[in-house]
């Protein structure tokens, strides 16, 4: 089967965790496409693009909202549904190198993104509470800078 590393770094990503899950997306892209790469798994899988929100994270990093939000509009409107985008920016920050952000800054990266899952959870799944996110990390980074971190 040919493959190439990065596809299968995306098969265990989008496995999750899931010894099952990853050798159904494997085989499926095996089978929808003939060759293991990262492109193709994410297709299979239909889940937005790590690469996508990990550039959303570092313009969020850098402050610039504007950038993060176009990067989250992006998968909206490629018509991922706001619990897939939220799931992947969850596990994205989750293990983000840790050099480009400090421990204390992903954790409450992670704070704001449990909150957002809640509200998507309860129904408030807008692309405007997805712009709201991008703007609570850029604060948070703000926030960390002036030494202000709650």
């Amino acid at each position: 089967m040919p493959y190439v590393p990065d596809g299968l770094e995306a098969v265990v990503f989008t496995a999750d965790g899931d010894m099952r899950q990853a050798l159904n997306n494997l085989q499926a892209t095996h089978s929808g496409f003939g060759y293991v790469n990262q492109e193709n798994v994410f297709k299979v899988c239909d889940q937005p693009h790590p690469q996508v929100i990990s550039d959303m994270l570092a313009h969020c990093l850098r402050g610039n909202v504007d950038d993060a939000y176009d990067r989250i509009k992006f998968l909206y409107a490629a018509g991922f549904s706001a619990m897939d985008i939220i799931g992947t920016v969850y596990r994205v920050t989750k293990n983000f190198n840790s050099e480009a952000m400090p421990e204390f800054v992903k954790l409450e990266f992670i704070r704001e993104i449990g909150f957002m899952h809640m509200r998507v959870g309860d129904g408030v799944n807008s692309l405007l509470q997805m712009a709201g996110l991008c703007a609570k990390l850029c604060k948070v980074v703000e926030c960390a800078k002036a030494g202000i971190l709650r």
